[in-house]
């Protein structure tokens, strides 16, 4: 068996990113299940993890993981709208707006402002 260095950490993460483009998210979740494993503090991992989960549909999973990077990175504008995102598609909407909010409070671009609604109240 080959022997797991950083650099197959990072390879790893790389081949996941790809992978997650060429829309094979299960295989992405795979490679960075090995990754997380060897560094559960790594957010950049965990978040492209959580990506990868609502991606295949696996929404549970999925806001485990944005809930863990928004433990860690509460300014994290992109996390709060991606958790959203699957709250909105678990038709959990109050929630969803919430997530959405936020998102355009931390970064006022144009798609979280379009999805925070912030006018229709």
């Amino acid at each position: 068996m080959p022997e797991i260095t950083p650099e197959t950490h990072v390879i790893d993460f790389r081949a996941a990113e790809q992978l997650l483009a060429a829309r094979d998210p299960r295989g992405a979740v795979k490679l960075l299940d090995t990754v997380i494993a060897a560094h559960p503090e790594n957010t950049a991992a965990r978040l492209l993890r959580a990506r990868a989960f609502f991606a295949a549909a696996q929404l549970r999973a999925a806001e485990l993981e944005f809930s863990i990077v928004l433990e860690r990175e509460p300014d994290n504008a992109f996390a709060h709208f991606a958790l959203a995102r699957t709250y909105e598609r678990g038709a959990r909407p109050e929630q969803a707006r919430r997530h959405f909010r936020l998102a355009a409070a931390l970064d006022p671009q144009p798609d979280y402002l379009a999805a925070a609604r912030f006018e229709k109240e």
